[in-house]
């Protein structure tokens, strides 16, 4: 999950604001967000059905991951060569044959297969949201523009997991991801119909991506960034299996406090840019230090519901605001290269994500959700060395 960042100069400025398109890219985002987290709800009904351990299952999260990090590292390049129309809808059409083939998967490889294919759509999206946004409304309306797309983002947090939790216990977990089919069908005709075209106007190459790395504020900072989402994803990839075995949760139970993570969430978004204004780096350090608190909540008093709820709420509310916070961070740190930068950052976040539902899959096969949470709450107090360190660096540099 990648909210947009401001990228680097978009071109002619339009003069009239083609807010159809700019809400069908928000809608494309709901539908993409969805689309990637989905497992993350039904793990233990895919593992069941398709003959595999939960860890394996997993792994659909990790091979989307890997999928997104390559592309968001080659998109650049290409994007700027096609028009960036044909782009995102060439990206939708992945989205719907991902859905597509998940829901009809005979088993765990074709499964990950369409797993593949929404980690191309991740990568691509991401990479070019925000600068697509920039060139379809005025300069002085973007910022309302991007606010639109990421809603659609933050919406598809709030609802994918419980919404994904109880379709699964309804329809099934096949029927629960073929019902995003028509929502990215809609999204489809609704951007053909409303995108203008959006002729290419060069990208950042690979090279003045990994420039940045010569930068030890920069370098410092993806790797806070990096750990904290492998820390994250350590844990919420089996969160599901946890809340049933340990939290003995139903499927009502379990779809309320995945409602709860994320409404938390939402709130969190909502209140993060008022930390962020005077105290951006002590925020970035605070957040994974209070999650990998709550990681160990989780282990001593998991088998209560209540205190449960109220650790998973906790969680909502930092884990899902702390992206914000990077991309503050980035935004702040490279405000003439936010382009090179943003492939970088998704690109990290990406790999992050996928190692982190590895590690935690391996580990929760062999020793147990402990061992996984233990995990997390470890790279989650690593993370928040790597913030410190960054804002020293960036200090020194100033």
């Amino acid at each position: 999950m990648n909210p947009p960042v401001s990228t680097t100069a978009a071109p002619a400025v339009p003069t009239n604001a083609a807010w159809g398109a700019v809400f069908a890219m928000a809608l494309g985002a709901f539908a993409l967000v969805a689309s990637e987290f989905m497992p993350v709800s039904l793990l233990t009904p895919v593992a069941a059905e398709l003959g595999i351990s939960e860890g394996q299952a997993g792994q659909a999260i990790s091979v989307s991951g890997a999928f997104a990090l390559l592309t968001s590292l080659v998109l650049a390049p290409l994007a700027g060569r096609l028009d960036r129309k044909v782009l995102l809808l060439g990206l939708t059409v992945m989205m719907i044959v991902s859905s597509t083939v998940a829901a009809f998967a005979p088993n765990y490889p074709v499964f990950m297969l369409g797993r593949a294919f929404i980690g191309v759509a991740i990568g691509g999206f991401w990479s070019m949201s925000a600068a697509t946004a920039m060139r379809l409304v005025p300069k002085e309306q973007v910022p309302r523009a991007l606010a639109i797309l990421n809603g659609g983002n933050a919406l598809a947090t709030v609802i994918a997991a419980p919404l994904g939790s109880f379709l699964g216990g309804v329809i099934g977990w096949r029927g629960a991801f073929f019902c995003l089919v028509p929502v990215a069908a809609f999204a489809l005709i609704w951007k053909f119909v409303s995108l203008p075209p959006l002729p290419s106007k060069g990208g950042a190459s690979l090279g003045a991506t990994f420039a940045l790395l010569k930068r030890p504020a920069i370098v410092l900072g993806m790797a806070g960034t990096g750990l904290f989402f492998m820390g994250q994803f350590a844990l919420y990839t089996y969160l599901r299996p946890f809340l049933e075995t340990v939290t003995h949760a139903g499927v009502t139970t379990l779809s309320l406090l995945l409602l709860l993570v994320g409404v938390a969430g939402f709130v969190g978004t909502t209140l993060i840019g008022g930390f962020l204004k005077n105290h951006m780096y002590r925020t970035l350090v605070t957040i994974p230090l209070l999650m990998a608190v709550i990681a160990g909540g989780l282990l001593a008093w998991g088998g209560s519901v209540a205190a449960t709820a109220v650790l998973l709420c906790l969680w909502g509310l930092v884990a899902t605001a702390a992206p914000v916070g990077w991309w503050t961070w980035l935004a702040q740190s490279l405000p003439q290269e936010a382009e090179a930068g943003g492939g970088l950052i998704v690109a990290t976040v990406q790999l992050a994500i996928a190692g982190g539902a590895t590690l935690g899959g391996v580990l929760f096969d062999a020793r147990g959700h402990a061992a996984t949470f233990s995990l997390s709450a470890g790279i989650l107090l690593l993370a928040a060395l790597f913030a410190a360190l960054a804002a020293r660096a960036a200090k020194a540099a100033a």
